[in-house]
Formats: C-alpha cells, sequence, structure tokens
C-alpha cells in the first residue's frame, strides 16, 4: 500500500491571500505581505547577509515548484526561483476565520475551523480577573507576572529574575489565540507547569481561547533560555480531521513536532518530538521504516517560532537553506508509490510589521507519483489529496488534486 507524508513548513507564506485586507499587525492589513518573496527579494539585495550570503538558494524546493508557486499566488518573481517545476505544484489559500497554527493545520487536515477563535485584548492588564484567579489558585501563587502581549524570548528576559524571586508563573498573549506561560524548569519546576497549563486548559477552551501553551525555561539571571519541553493544550477539533480518517481505516498515523499538540492527541498513534534538525532525522527514520499505508504528519516549526516573529530575515533564509538542504536526501529516498507533500499553515513575514502572523497563500509541493500544475486550491484539498493517495475514504469538504494524474 502506498504511503503518504504531509510536510508542514510553518509560516511559508507566499503571499496574495485575497482577503489579507481583514487581517492586521497592529493598525497594518497584511495586504502585501509575502514571507519568501520578501525573504528573496532581501537575499538577493544583500539585506540578509548574516551567517549565510547571496541570493536566495533552495534547490530542491525550487524544483519541485516553489519559484513557480510563488508566482502563481502573488506574482513575486523571487531570484533563484526560476526552476521548471518536476513535481506537482500549486498554491492553497484558506477559509477559516483565523491566521494561526490550529485554523491552518485543521483545515490542511479538512477540517475548516467552524467558529471565531477568542482573543485577548492588546492591553495591560490582559486578562480577565477569574482567569487570573485560576491561575494562581491552581500555580499555589500569590500572584501572576505579565499579564500582557509580549514575545516569549523578550518577556522571559524582562521578567525571568522577579519570576525566580517570587515563584510566580508569567503569563503573557499574542495576537493568536493563546494563553502561554512561562515557568523556570527547575525553580518552578516542570511538571508544575504542565500541570498548571493543563488544569486551566478546559476553562480557556469553553472560551474558545485555542491553545494554553506551557513555556518551560531554563538558565541564570541575564542568560534564560527557552527548552525544547513546551507543551500545547489545545482544543479537541469538533470533527475527525485526516488523521482520524486514516486511523480509522486502520493505518498507523506518526506525528512529527507539535501536530500532537496541535490535534489534542485525536488520531496521533506515534509521537516523535524535538527541534528541527531532530525532527528532519525524524521525518528520515519515518520515510525509512514507516509500514504500508501509514500516514506520517510533521510540523518544522523553527521558521515561524525562531525567525518569523522575531523579524529575523537572515535567521528565516538561513532555515530555509538548511531545510532545503536537509529535505534532498529524504526526498531521494522515498518509495516509488510514496507521496510526500510540501505546504504551510498561514505566512509570518519577517519584513512587515509587527511580529504576528501574516495572512497569505502557502505553497503546495508534491514528491511523488504525479505531477503538473494544480492551480489555486483550497487548504482542504491538501487532506482529500493525502486520503486519495492512501485508498482512504475522506470525510471533509476537500477535493483531491492527485485522482487523474
Amino acid at each position: 500500500m502506498p504511503r503518504a507524508f504531509l510536510v508542514v513548513m510553518d509560516s511559508v507564506g507566499i503571499g496574495g491571500a485575497p482577503d489579507a485586507d481583514r487581517f492586521f499587525n497592529g493598525d497594518r492589513p497584511d495586504t502585501g505581505a509575502n514571507t519568501l518573496g520578501h525573504i528573496a527579494a532581501a537575499c538577493a539585495t544583500g539585506a540578509a547577509e548574516e551567517g549565510r550570503s547571496g541570493p536566495l538558494h533552495l534547490p530542491h524546493l525550487d524544483a519541485l515548484g516553489l519559484g513557480a508557486a510563488l508566482r502563481l499566488a502573488s506574482g513575486a518573481r523571487g531570484e533563484g526561483l526560476d526552476a521548471d517545476p518536476v513535481g506537482l505544484w500549486g498554491a492553497a489559500q484558506e477559509v477559516s476565520v483565523g491566521k494561526d497554527t490550529p485554523s491552518g493545520h485543521w483545515e490542511l487536515a479538512g477540517l475548516p475551523v467552524p467558529w471565531d477563535w477568542s482573543y485577548f485584548p492588546d492591553q495591560t492588564p490582559a486578562f480577565p480577573d477569574d482567569i487570573v484567579d485560576e491561575v494562581k489558585r491552581l500555580a499555589g501563587a500569590d500572584g501572576i507576572l505579565g499579564n500582557c502581549h509580549a514575545s516569549g524570548t523578550e518577556i522571559i528576559a524582562r521578567l525571568g529574575d522577579q519570576h525566580q524571586k517570587t515563584g510566580w508563573p508569567i503569563c503573557y498573549t499574542s495576537a493568536d489565540s493563546v494563553f502561554q506561560i512561562a515557568a523556570h524548569e527547575e525553580s518552578f519546576g516542570l511538571d508544575r507547569l504542565l500541570q498548571l497549563c493543563e488544569g486551566l486548559a478546559p476553562m480557556l477552551h469553553d472560551r474558545r481561547v485555542g491553545r494554553v501553551i506551557a513555556r518551560p525555561f531554563i538558565g541564570e539571571p541575564g542568560s534564560y533560555a527557552r527548552t525544547g519541553n513546551r507543551h500545547d493544550y489545545a482544543m479537541t477539533p469538533p470533527a475527525p480531521t485526516l488523521l482520524d480518517w486514516a486511523q480509522g481505516a486502520g493505518r498507523k498515523t506518526i506525528a512529527i513536532g507539535k501536530i500532537r499538540d496541535i490535534f489534542a492527541g485525536q488520531g496521533v498513534d506515534e509521537v516523535l518530538k524535538g527541534e528541527d534538525r531532530t525532527l528532519m532525522a525524524h521525518l528520515a527514520d519515518c520515510v525509512a521504516t514507516a509500514p504500508e499505508g501509514s500516514l506520517t504528519f510533521a510540523n518544522f516549526v523553527e521558521f515561524d517560532s525562531l525567525y518569523g516573529h522575531r523579524r529575523d530575515v537572515s535567521g528565516y533564509a538561513r532555515h530555509l537553506e538548511w531545510f532545503d538542504a536537509a529535505i534532498g536526501p529524504v526526498l531521494a529516498a522515498m518509495r516509488p508509490d510514496d507521496l510526500m507533500i510540501l505546504t504551510a499553515d498561514h505566512g509570518n513575514d519577517p519584513t512587515w510589521s509587527g511580529t504576528d502572523h501574516t495572512r497569505e497563500r502557502v505553497p503546495v509541493l508534491a514528491k511523488g507519483p504525479y505531477s503538473g500544475q494544480i492551480g489555486i486550491r483550497a487548504f482542504a484539498d491538501v487532506a482529500a489529496s493525502v486520503a486519495a493517495h492512501l485508498g482512504i475514504p475522506a470525510k471533509g469538504p476537500g477535493e483531491s488534486f492527485c485522482e487523474g494524474r
């Protein structure tokens, strides 16, 4: 039986979302945001030279159709991204009303989000008193720190010392529908932090807040660093997704990265986690050993978490080039009847104002027994196409772009 690999390059948008004017970073609409296009332009003009140099170099992704997808989605021409595609390629646009991680992933898995998420106001304090009181009760603390919109690395650097002295958890949010809690793994305790977030999650989920995120860190004053023990307590999808379809058909499902967290464990048989370089090794192992008929679903988050939100153009370009070089041998090791789809869940243009995601179309690139242009599709078509390749029933609104090719 054929196998399928769905790989999300978190936030690698390609511009052109027709409803971008409805989404904002501060007071600025996302109209014109283009994560890949603007990174390529910066590289071509010598504006992204930290740790790398010259035009953006992505030969494996471009051969699959990345540059062609960029042109299709937004009309932008990325210097160095001009290959004639040999794979199946196109772009996709989202219908869910959020530009967040759960919305993008759920819709790629065949389930457009059927509601508006709840968000916290960009003011201080940001959280209602009853939520603050519940955090204090669950943490056994007399107060909380933060209570605002913030960058995770910035707020840890700013409040880490006070957290160590008081034992109060650092609570913050962003433009996403999230409630994040940072705490020191040693002085506060990792298990205590995870229990706090798990206990708080039902209250937040009842209010349509998509995720409660544990953000553990380590270190001493002046040198704090987040660890890889992040855990997302996400709302359970309200209907079956591609993972459930596959599992229900008796196929093994493997979640790489934060996929298990995004889907609240629903439809997942095996979980493989780590930093992006570790995740690439996991993906290579799955290509080598995953059983017949299986579905491997992977998320590579560091494009977004380390470079997009921090508006680090050079770092984003470096990570794209690392990913391209690393995915080459993985693609070469695939079996003839395997399908690997590489896509994204939203944009996060590092040249844009603010620090939030950007509303963009995303690339859809496929290596496998299919080829040609698929045009601009719906996110949900990705799930339908994976299901068609695996020979399992699709139970979502999408239409396959694999059948008949």
